[in-house]
Formats: C-alpha cells, sequence, structure tokens
C-alpha cells in the first residue's frame, strides 16, 4: 500500500476513533427516528406492505424500523433522507 493513502487510512481511523469516544465531533450526521419513517409512509396512506415494496425492503425490516429495533443504514437511509427533502418525485421514481 502507499505511504500516503496508508497515513490517509490511519488518519481517519484514529478520528473515528475520537468520535467513538467524544473527543470529536463527526464532520456530519443523519438521524432519522422511528416516527418519522412511519409519519413519511403515512403522509401518502401507503400500508406498511406497499412502502416496503416501494423501497425493496422485507416488510420485517420496516416494521424493525418503525418499531426503534433497527435503524436504516447505508442506501437505505440515503433514499429516506431524499424522501424526506422531496416526497412526491421521491416517491413517484420508485413507481414509475
Amino acid at each position: 500500500m502507499q505511504k500516503r493513502l496508508f497515513g490517509r487510512l490511519t488518519k481517519s481511523m484514529e478520528q473515528m476513533s475520537e468520535i467513538v469516544r467524544g473527543e470529536r465531533s463527526p464532520s456530519r450526521e443523519f438521524f432519522i427516528d422511528p416516527e418519522q419513517i412511519k409519519a413519511l409512509r403515512e403522509q401518502f396512506n401507503l400500508s406498511q406492505a406497499k412502502f416496503a415494496r416501494m423501497l425493496d425492503i422485507d416488510i420485517g425490516t420496516l416494521r424493525n424500523w418503525e418499531q426503534g429495533r433497527r435503524e436504516p443504514s447505508g442506501p437505505a437511509r440515503a433514499l429516506l433522507r431524499a424522501i424526506k427533502k422531496d416526497p412526491r418525485n421521491v416517491l413517484s421514481a420508485l413507481v414509475a
């Protein structure tokens, strides 16, 4: 591995450890609580089953999110953020 890349990776890991210990704030965060997920779904009168199909996830996953047992991560989190910012266009793109 190149020294420069290794140095950047090492620095990134140190920063992550500082964030975990509370010594540093993350550069960005996105939180979506269970009530927000449910509100997004209910805003368009969608059942859990239909919303789960639109997101291409298992209905059990959606239920876990809405009940606070699990949190969406990665692409699902980004998709929920997009729906929150522009629900009509994002949801219409998902059903097209």
